[in-house]
């Protein structure tokens, strides 16, 4: 772009920055008639891009649900284990080994969720985070 057409252009987004809602409006409308477009498209591809955003902020999670599926072959070391890092009673433990698929802890952090996963699996239980 050459200087001269720099100058225009930041010309222009000077005087566009100086509009009212209501005259970007009818700058809108006009440049539609004028050229025969559509603002549509434009809006359309920043709401993908706001979808795409928000994928990203999912997979950036910062809180886990771990939940436990199976408990493998081993029930006695899980239920070690499990107690050890829920802090529940043995019938407590028992029960939810007993009631699978079940939540062991809701809010957790990441850090927290892999440690309690890793301890689990390490054992023969299934875990998932959520």
């Amino acid at each position: 772009m050459t200087t001269k057409a720099k100058k225009g252009v930041e010309t222009i987004v000077g005087e566009i920055g100086n509009l009212s809602v209501v005259e970007l409006s009818e700058l809108v409308k006009a440049l539609q008639d004028k050229f025969g477009v559509s603002a549509a498209a434009p809006v359309q591809v920043i709401a993908q891009g706001g979808a795409e955003a928000g994928q990203a902020k999912e997979e950036e999670k910062t809180e886990f649900d771990v939940t436990m599926t199976s408990c493998g072959d081993k029930k006695i070391q899980v239920l070690k284990v499990l107690r050890e890092l829920s802090g529940l009673g043995l019938k407590e433990a028992k029960d939810m080994i007993d009631n699978l698929p079940k939540a062991i802890k809701e809010g957790a952090t990441k850090e927290e969720a892999q440690n309690m996963r890793s301890k689990l699996e390490e054992v023969g239980a299934t875990i998932e985070l959520k």
